[in-house]
């Protein structure tokens, strides 16, 4: 059980009321920072899971009469071009000197509309028992994938909804440069079962024998390897992205108060020490809190130096997911 009260001021302890919150990470980690808060505040929170893509899009359609007050977890980029856009609102938390370096520039970058709250590099997992038993090649490159023995065997999901995918597509972009980067999508398309809402649910799909690959971030492989499924984590050789995952205070909030209480309480090594036990094994942003012993190493894996400002742009990010439409999405199996 974790215990907080400590870290929390008297103002915080006696905050009361509602906090409308959307979570853009795992419906697993979700249910536990709700029923946490809860625990620790008089403050009912009203919380609904949505992928990063599906987040950005309600926030912007409800701009003139907004019904969230917070924007917990999903990927960084639709958080930055929320920011950019002014859907969502500055806020300096008392907690910011004691994070990463990686979440104070996320927060910088953004004007302080955004922070981040946590990282994970991008990569596959695949069903070890399918690809044994049918006898593919471990995939170890991002070129691997193109295989015509993994045909319906591989699983990602739509940018348009889903941050995962976005990095993915962005990722891929910034190795390869953008045109050569939309040929190997149209041939990757050819092994494409089925281009899923959410992020995690190709990885999800493989550790179920439903499929033999998934296209996710690697924490969200471990998960399942984790939980007992056959699932590798793979990082491609080639260099890969990452994300980081972020938090916004919606402009406009009706619950403004209760918004930064929750603001300043997932920031805390405490609360973010809590995501393993969910599953949830990202790399914190807050310094003091415990990495999970699971979680992937960026040490361990060649990241490239990912352009968070360009790609969270609202006119890059724009034209890539209009140009994936006309080409990929037009021919998606």
């Amino acid at each position: 059980m974790l215990t907080t009260t400590a870290a929390f001021t008297v103002s915080q302890a006696q905050a009361a009321g509602n906090l409308n919150v959307i979570c853009s990470a795992d419906v697993v980690i979700c249910e536990q920072l709700k029923g946490d808060f809860e625990k620790q505040h008089d403050i009912k929170v009203n919380m609904v899971r949505l992928s990063s893509g599906e987040s950005y899009a309600k926030i912007r359609a409800e701009s003139r009469n907004p019904k969230t007050d917070i924007w917990w977890g999903g990927t960084g980029d639709p958080h930055l071009q929320a920011a950019s856009e002014g859907l969502t609102q500055e806020y300096k938390s008392d907690k910011l000197g004691d994070l990463h370096e990686w979440a104070q520039k996320q927060a910088e970058s953004s004007g302080f509309k955004t922070v981040g709250i946590y990282a994970g590099a991008l990569g596959w997992g695949f069903n070890t028992d399918i690809f044994k038993e049918k006898g593919y090649k471990e995939p170890v490159c991002w070129a691997d994938l193109l295989n015509e023995e993994l045909k319906g065997e591989i699983q990602v999901a739509n940018p348009n909804s889903s941050g995962t995918a976005y990095t993915t597509l962005a990722s891929l972009v910034q190795i390869m440069g953008e045109d050569k980067a939309f040929e190997y999508l149209k041939e990757l398309n050819n092994n494409i079962s089925q281009y899923t809402k959410s992020g995690s649910a190709p990885v999800k799909a493989a550790a179920r024998g439903e499929t033999g690959l998934g296209i996710v971030f690697l924490h969200d492989a471990v998960a399942q390897a984790a939980s007992g499924f056959p699932v590798k984590a793979i990082a491609p050789c080639e260099g890969t992205g990452y994300e980081i995952g972020s938090m916004s205070i919606v402009k406009g909030s009706k619950n403004l108060d209760n918004a930064k209480v929750w603001y300043d309480w997932a920031l805390s090594p405490e609360v973010q020490s809590r995501m393993k036990d969910a599953k949830s094994f990202q790399l914190p942003s807050n310094k003091a809190a415990e990495v999970p012993k699971e979680a992937p190493k960026f040490e361990d894996i060649k990241l490239i130096d990912y352009d968070f400002t360009t790609y969270g742009d609202p006119k890059t990010r724009k034209a890539l997911l209009e140009r994936w439409d006309d080409e990929i999405g037009a021919i998606a199996n």
